[in-house]
């Protein structure tokens, strides 16, 4: 006769050798992936009733007490050397996330323009985007900065910061921490954002001295060096061969490109463009930066607080970074602009093309710049 055991969860009577016992409580299989988890941390399984963690980060009570605190601000989940504390002596304070540090000692802070903090990465993916949108004619004060920085970051959460930029004749620069597309759609507030910052008067499509430049994880090009040099030479034997389409684009005059965002030559095959590239020793002030380790950065578009224009911004370098990846040298060469754009489909994109004459001549309606 087959032993069976009865399931604490669902009741039901099964064979023995599907039983697994957590905590002196006997599970099915299906009835085991419902109500258990496995700690991150030591692999244990526990009742999902008992995880000292969070959704995303499952703990046993003795790991989270090991290496884990929260926020007493906001509650987030902390391994304890990311946690911080208001004075040196960490047993008498209470600790806090990066997010709510900064708003308890200066929400205000407007950082130097060499400031880089560790970066916090938001979003499921392996393509990052960090967003550099400058902001010009309402002044360089912390309790401007402070406001937007209040419209951004919620819930203990650092999105962004503020930093001086000697570009600007009275602004500031708001610095996004790295965020998948999906992330800057749906969860980053960037209409609340630009909203705030109009109210406040700022402008950075009609100041002319705004730049918005986005920065692309070089890893998501590749594991390898090689294989990610490969896909950025696409990149830019892209920008080139549709510089005139990408100048529209920009918003940006040939002046204005030639002094922040230069072109590095057209050339025949996109491996003799990334080599041009490198015999200039991949100067900062090009379309598509080079200087950084870590990322690459499209430093085409003038910047904007028209919302549709931000959000189309990062989705054309999403779609440009995609092709890239994934045609060959050879069908990148035969890539036209007419068969780049009838695969754009997001909806921002889509209709921004339409208002700069890039979608198949197709006129629409167009909003002003701001």
């Amino acid at each position: 006769m087959t032993e069976t055991f009865t399931c604490c969860a669902c009741g039901e009577v099964h064979p023995l050798e599907d039983r697994t016992e957590v905590d002196g409580q006997e599970f099915c299989r299906p009835c085991l992936e419902e109500e258990t988890l496995l700690c991150r941390e030591c692999g244990q399984r526990i009742l999902r009733e008992d995880n000292a963690g969070d959704d995303t980060t499952p703990l046993c009570q003795s790991c989270y007490d090991r290496y884990y605190t929260n926020c007493t601000r906001c509650g987030a989940l902390l391994e304890l050397d990311r946690a911080y504390y208001l004075s040196d002596d960490a047993d008498e304070e209470e600790p806090l996330c990066h997010g709510c540090y900064a708003l308890r000692t200066d929400p205000g802070e407007i950082h130097s323009y060499y400031y880089k903090p560790d970066p916090i990465f938001y979003g499921e993916g392996g393509r990052y985007f960090g967003v550099e949108l400058e902001i010009d004619g309402a002044g360089e004060r912390s309790d401007r900065a402070w406001q937007l920085v209040n419209a951004a970051n919620s819930n203990g959460l650092e999105h962004i910061y503020i930093k001086h930029d000697g570009s600007l004749e009275d602004g500031m620069e708001i610095v996004t921490h790295p965020m998948t597309l999906g992330y800057h759609l749906a969860e980053m507030p960037w209409g609340t954002v630009v909203a705030q910052a109009v109210r406040m008067g700022y402008t950075s499509h009609k100041a002319c001295t705004c730049g918005l430049h986005v920065h692309v994880n070089r890893d998501a090009f590749g594991e390898t060096q090689e294989e990610q040099e490969a896909v950025i030479a696409r990149i830019l034997f892209f920008v080139e061969n549709h510089w005139n389409e990408l100048l529209r684009f920009s918003r940006r005059t040939r002046d204005q490109m030639e002094q922040w965002a230069a072109r590095y030559g057209r050339k025949d095959d996109p491996k003799a463009v990334l080599d041009s590239a490198k015999k200039e020793h991949y100067q900062r002030y090009k379309c598509v930066n080079l200087t950084n380790y870590d990322t690459i950065e499209f430093r085409m578009f003038r910047g904007t607080l028209k919302l549709n224009t931000l959000i189309a911004t990062l989705q054309m370098v999403d779609r440009i970074c995609e092709v890239a990846l994934y045609l060959s040298d050879q069908e990148m060469q035969g890539l036209t602009w007419t068969d780049f754009v009838s695969g754009c489909t997001a909806p921002e994109l889509v209709q921004y093309l339409k208002e700069r004459r890039l979608y198949i001549n197709e006129p629409v309606a167009v909003s002003e710049e701001v």
